[in-house]
């Protein structure tokens, strides 16, 4: 039977998407070199839109021309070139009665390729963990970063408010704040990459103090009618068993934190998303639905459809994204709706390099 909770549609903020399923971002790293979107990327966002998706959350996106970018050939929203880049994309998906977010994204200590800048930079200067990711052309140690400086924090937080404006100026229908997967502001957030003294540094409540200041000044620039969401997760993509420290009280300051700052939702993260957060007890979609009384977005393993209708009728989660099983098959929603069993997802669709040349090969493959 097909499970009839992932069809229903629902409002997000001031939107309507009619259905629970989202794509969830996914780094393809098919841009140009300069931050436009490149030839491959409007067909494949478009896709989903033509599979069912109520909406497409775009690949993490950088946000300023200093410390943002994170991998060669990954997308900006920087300049009036790279906001137009990204039209034909909106449409596309618009065209299919899809909703669009745009994911913004910094990748401060994990950046492996950036054209701006030859350093990398930080909380504080902490060696990341784990190697850079192939997949993703890196090689090696992460680079020491620099501490990050008051006035560039400042210049980090006026990049996502003008790629939020950029993002609406280009027809998107809202923007995801990446604060997750080891990536800046979860670098911020996260106790053995954030050793500062400021008013950044120390508590978890100040921790989480430059997602919330980000938050707060991107509704601002882009007003009620336009989706404002904010992505968090505890692993991360160099330390995938990180667990928040303090736990459910972590769990309970963070999301309590995100309640009343004018976001739409909250997207969480984790490997499987309908287990429990932190050994037993509830998921942390369920938490951060219980602690934010925000709409919940649920990632992780969810791309069977019982198990992802399961946790939206548990309360536990207000939609679902998928990450493997949209890779897999951009039709995912209409597969389902018709009862037929949609594709295993197969690593070798990332192999050697996780980028759009890659999939078509692979899928050229597949159909020989």
């Amino acid at each position: 039977m097909t499970p009839t909770k992932l069809f229903e549609p629902q409002k997000l903020g001031k939107i309507t998407l009619s259905n629970r399923l989202l794509v969830a971002p996914l780094t393809r790293t098919s841009a140009e070199a300069d931050g436009r979107v490149g030839p491959l990327m409007t067909s494949y966002y478009t896709n989903f839109a033509k599979g069912g998706f109520g909406a497409v959350i775009t690949e993490g996106t950088y946000t300023d021309q200093a410390y943002s970018q994170c991998y060669v050939n990954q997308p900006g929203i920087t300049s009036v070139a790279q906001q137009e880049s990204w039209r034909p994309v909106v449409e596309g998906v618009k065209s299919h009665g899809s909703k669009i977010i745009m994911q913004l994204m910094h990748g401060g200590a994990l950046s492996q390729c950036n054209i701006y800048k030859t350093e990398t930079c930080g909380p504080s200067a902490v060696l990341p963990k784990g190697t850079q990711m192939t997949v993703y052309r890196g090689l090696g140690k992460y680079k020491l970063p620099k501490e990050i400086t008051r006035f560039e924090i400042e210049q980090a937080i006026e990049g996502f408010v003008l790629s939020a404006r950029r993002a609406k100026e280009a027809g998107f229908d809202g923007v995801e704040i990446h604060g997750a997967n080891g990536y800046l502001l979860d670098q911020f957030l996260t106790n053995y990459t954030n050793n500062r003294t400021d008013s950044y540094g120390g508590s978890v409540a100040a921790r989480v103090r430059l997602a919330k200041e980000i938050a707060v000044a991107v509704r601002g620039e882009v007003g009620s009618d336009f989706v404002v969401g904010l992505r968090i997760s505890q692993g991360k993509v160099n330390d995938f068993e990180h667990k928040w420290t303090g736990g459910i009280d972590d769990a309970k300051i963070i999301f309590g934190a995100l309640s009343d700052i004018g976001l739409d939702y909250i997207h969480t993260t984790e490997f499987e998303a309908d287990q429990p957060a932190f050994g037993k007890g509830e998921t942390l979609s369920a938490l951060a639905k219980r602690f934010s009384v925000l709409p919940v977005i649920a990632n992780g393993s969810l791309h069977e459809a019982n198990r992802a209708a399961a946790l939206l009728e548990s309360g536990g989660a207000d939609f679902v994204s998928l990450g493997r099983g949209a890779i897999a098959n951009s039709n995912w929603p209409n597969l389902t709706r018709e009862n037929l069993l949609p594709r295993d997802f197969d690593p070798e669709i990332l192999t050697p390099f996780a980028d759009l040349n890659n999939a078509q090969m692979f899928e050229e493959k597949v159909r020989a």
